[in-house]
């Protein structure tokens, strides 16, 4: 049965209201270039401005978004970053670039890199916007999140500066990866490890593929997934690898330091089993956090919703810290 002409009318001027919407959210969405000294390059990130910004004097909270492996800082605009950073209204949301970096400053840099990845975000994204936006600059007023290989980043630099962010974030999480790495050191399994090898047509076609620039990127030297890779290690030993395990960082933390916690995940993605675990060790230990699961897998269609979850409620966890809420 079809839905009668009026309700149909307003059903269509719902969705084309929706859509100029966000068409004009992400008209704002602006790329800032800037350099950065803990890896000695030129790189960017996107942001994303409330809309009276230019008409007022106030200071806006910060959410940081960090992309998945092989992505870059384009990906959250692409999974509607500026249409909710509308919906939530008065709040700045910044997309910075990692490369293939898992985020963590590597123990072993070679071919003249310097690859302080952590340092690129922690010192040098947050200290470019504090200084040339109006940011609330303290912890009360910033959290982190990301997907997947950002996920993992923004639990692992969230705990071990647990005074730089007020709540941290993981959707897709790839939890387990210094983990999985310090295992492998110590010489025990690591689950998923195995399978059949490439062939020499399958690594050559992979390394093309890799070598291959992608102009939407836009930084010199950093456009391929080759370029985009750090040279040398990102640990020397499992110790090192140790230091940047969120399950373990997870009980170094004092509790009265401890940042917000959120954690979600699709129920068809392989990486919900260490979000669960990870969930575990949280109610064990009495520690509050939020999570959530859903229909989904690992792609973008998930994240797109997930994102209005995960800005929902860093939001309102961010104002509650500044004391912008009713405490009861």
């Amino acid at each position: 049965m079809s839905a009668p002409r009026p309700v149909r009318a307003l059903l269509f001027t719902a969705v084309l209201l929706a859509t100029a919407s966000g068409l004009l959210a992400q008209e704002r969405l602006q790329t800032v270039e800037f350099d950065s000294p803990a890896v000695e390059r030129t790189m960017k990130y996107n942001i994303v401005l409330p809309q009276d910004y230019d008409a007022s004097d106030e200071r806006y909270p910060v959410v940081y978004l960090l992309h998945g492996l092989t992505s870059n800082y384009t990906a959250w605009g692409r999974q509607g970053s500026a249409f909710y950073a509308d919906v939530f209204g008065d709040v700045i949301v910044v997309m910075p670039d990692g490369g293939n970096s898992w985020y963590v400053n590597y123990a072993e840099s070679s071919g003249g890199q310097k690859n302080d990845w952590e340092d690129h975000i922690v010192q040098d994204v947050v200290g470019h916007v504090d200084g040339h936006f109006r940011s609330i600059a303290r912890r009360e007023g910033r959290a982190i999140a990301g997907l997947s290989m950002g996920g993992y980043g923004a639990l692992a630099m969230g705990l071990r500066n647990p005074d730089l962010f007020v709540s941290i974030g993981s959707t897709s999480g790839a939890l387990a990866y210094a983990r999985t790495i310090a295992r492998r050191m110590r010489g025990e399994p690591a689950p998923g490890e195995g399978g059949e090898p490439l062939t020499a047509e399958e690594e050559a076609e992979r390394e093309r593929r890799r070598r291959r620039p992608n102009p939407a990127i836009g930084i010199e030297g950093f456009n391929s997934q080759t370029e985009r890779t750090p040279q040398g290690k990102a640990f020397a030993t499992a110790d090192e690898a140790d230091a940047y395990d969120p399950f373990q960082l997870i009980h170094k933390v004092p509790r009265n330091r401890l940042p917000h916690i959120y954690l979600d995940s699709g129920t068809d993605d392989r990486l919900i089993g260490s979000a669960r675990e990870f969930a575990q060790i949280l109610f064990a230990n009495d520690i509050p956090f939020d999570f959530m699961q859903m229909p989904g897998g690992h792609n973008g269609v998930y994240w797109t919703r997930s994102l209005g979850h995960i800005m929902s409620i860093q939001v309102e966890v961010m104002r509650r810290a500044l004391g912008q809420r009713p405490e009861r």
